[in-house]
């Protein structure tokens, strides 16, 4: 039993990291979410978000990945990638709204809040909860093609940890950072000491972290899309677009001390581009059909 249960500590940490890049996009993009809210409503909105999250992937992503890796796993590409082109579109929108100056103005956006606060943060978590389970899917399907040569109740097993767990850590990691100016608000309040001047600088500085994390947040949307869209139209067989980033990326791979650097960034923004200029086309084509 012992050497069972390392076993699947082991798979389970070695999926888990191959899913590190979408947890991190993860961890970035959910802080947006609390902006502009409540400070004593945001850690109450990160465990409801937390929570649907985790259903999500236990109740919706894992038996739906396990029966299509069990009986068709070829379905798993297409739906990923239909996937993909959501997150496309939600960050290909918000820059929409920027540039356009469509955007909902704070005063605006405060005044519902003030007349239905329980609608916005319904609405608030149920926004993050949709946007989470294509983040959630892309994590678990990470982690199942990296288990897909144990039994389907390992596989069911290890997934299970990895959804538990990495949710824990991304939720964790946001309520950390969406409170941090709290913390630096009661440090402040201790006097003019060290410890004083630390807090106000966490409390300076929050502001700049959380508009920080909400353009990282936008950016990994169409990061994290597009390169869903590269990788499944190289799977189902139409390899130049991934051909072509592969190709910039051998212009400096082999640069002394950085190459590996310089081709996550020349991949990275290859995916970015393809995610904005796919969400821009479904962008478009909502505008017309709403």
């Amino acid at each position: 039993t012992t050497a069972s249960l390392d076993d699947v500590a082991g798979a389970a940490g070695r999926a888990g990291a191959k899913a590190a890049g979408v947890v991190v996009d993860d961890a970035a993009v959910t802080p947006r979410y609390v902006q502009g809210l409540k400070p004593e409503r945001e850690l109450s909105i990160i465990w409801r978000i937390a929570r649907g999250s985790l259903i999500n992937k236990i109740v919706f992503i894992l038996p739906v990945a396990l029966v299509l890796s069990q009986f068709a796993p070829w379905l798993l590409t297409p739906i990923l990638m239909v996937g993909g082109c959501y997150l496309a579109y939600e960050g290909a929108e918000k820059l929409w709204e920027y540039f356009s100056g469509h955007s909902e103005q704070p005063e605006e956006r405060d005044e519902k809040v003030a007349a239905d606060p329980a609608e916005n943060e319904r609405r608030v978590v149920s926004g993050a909860v949709r946007t989470d389970f294509i983040l959630s899917a892309e994590i678990m399907v990470i982690a199942l093609n990296e288990v897909a040569s144990e039994g389907i109740v390992a596989r069911a097993v290890i997934l299970a940890v990895v959804a538990v767990a990495i949710t824990a850590l991304v939720y964790g990691a946001v309520a950390l950072i969406v409170k941090m100016d709290d913390a630096g608000l009661a440090l402040a309040k201790r006097g003019s000491g060290p410890v004083a001047s630390f807090g106000r600088g966490l409390v300076r500085a929050m502001p700049i972290v959380l508009t920080t994390l909400s353009v990282v947040g936008v950016a990994a949307m169409l990061w994290v899309g597009g390169h869903i869209l590269l990788v499944g139209t190289d799977e189902l067989g139409w390899h130049t677009p991934y051909g072509l980033v592969h190709h910039l990326e051998g212009y400096v791979h082999d640069v002394a001390g950085v190459g590996g650097a310089l081709a996550w960034i020349v991949n990275t923004a290859a995916s970015a581009v393809i995610g904005l200029v796919v969400g821009l086309l479904v962008v478009a084509v909502m505008s017309q059909l709403v």
